[in-house]
């Protein structure tokens, strides 16, 4: 009965004892207090009161960078906020060198998004987002080497404009639609006026060209719902009937 009550002691201790780190977890393995060794996945004795081990999940994780308030170099107030992708290198690192390593790169990230917008105008934070996410992933990744802990990617997610500064915005930018607009016009208008130019002058050079165009322009007038046409007729089409036999052509049309 006595090594009965032994053995059921010293299974339940082992069962106790026995821990299972996956494969997606390294084990810190404590011994009287003091570090021991990094347990890597499987089953691992770990005798209680004498050892102790804090598990750390070495996946890829995302923290989500709270909404800060910020200004920018040009003095514009905004609210941003960010998401940030790390992973733990170093294990032993992250458990033994900061306190609590999710609450630290939490607020070094809000620290070090405030400080480099303050770096920036408000037209390279919107138009250069990408340089300027890479630039706080630079810093905080070196940061926080330290730590064991690599920054793989930090990304700008809603840069948060006064309602003011959206009005102004928006109309900086109709302003510019209409600038475009109004020089595309003119480019239009230059390439007509470059093209009739040379319209003009094929036509001045041959005798009648002028005539055959007004000739067209009637033709097409005529395929319209409109019954009258009044039109003036060029002095160049005089000049083009101009001969020894317009007044034989003249004689005719009176007779008839």
């Amino acid at each position: 009965m006595y090594w009965e009550i032994i053995g059921i002691i010293i299974v339940i201790l082992i069962i106790v004892s026995i821990k299972q780190v996956e494969e997606f977890e390294r084990g810190i393995k404590f011994q009287l207090g003091k570090y021991h060794s990094v347990l890597k996945p499987g089953w691992r004795i770990i005798i209680p009161i004498i050892q102790s081990i804090k598990i750390v999940d070495i996946r890829t994780k995302a923290v989500d960078v709270p909404e800060q308030d910020a200004i920018t170099k040009d003095n514009i107030s905004i609210r941003i906020n960010a998401v940030l992708y790390y992973k733990i290198t170093d294990s032993k690192k992250c458990i033994l060198a900061v306190e609590d390593f999710r609450f630290a790169i939490s607020q070094l990230a809000q620290t070090t998004m405030r400080n480099a917008v303050g770096t920036v105008s408000l037209d390279e934070l919107l138009s250069e987002r990408k340089k300027i996410s890479d630039e706080i992933c630079n810093i905080v990744d070196k940061a926080t080497d330290a730590w064991g802990i690599e920054v793989e990617n930090v990304e700008l997610k809603d840069i948060s404009l006064p309602e003011e500064m959206k009005r102004v915005i928006a109309a900086v930018a109709e302003a510019e639609r209409e600038k475009e607009a109004i020089i595309t016009l003119s480019k239009g208008e230059v390439i007509a006026s470059e093209n009739l130019a040379k319209a003009a002058t094929i036509m001045s050079s041959a005798p009648g060209a002028l005539h055959l165009r007004t000739l067209s322009t009637i033709n097409d007038l005529s395929t319209g719902s409109s019954n009258t046409v009044v039109f003036a007729i060029p002095i160049e089409v005089l000049e083009a009937i101009k001969g020894k036999d317009s007044s034989n052509i003249i004689e005719k049309i009176i007779k008839k």
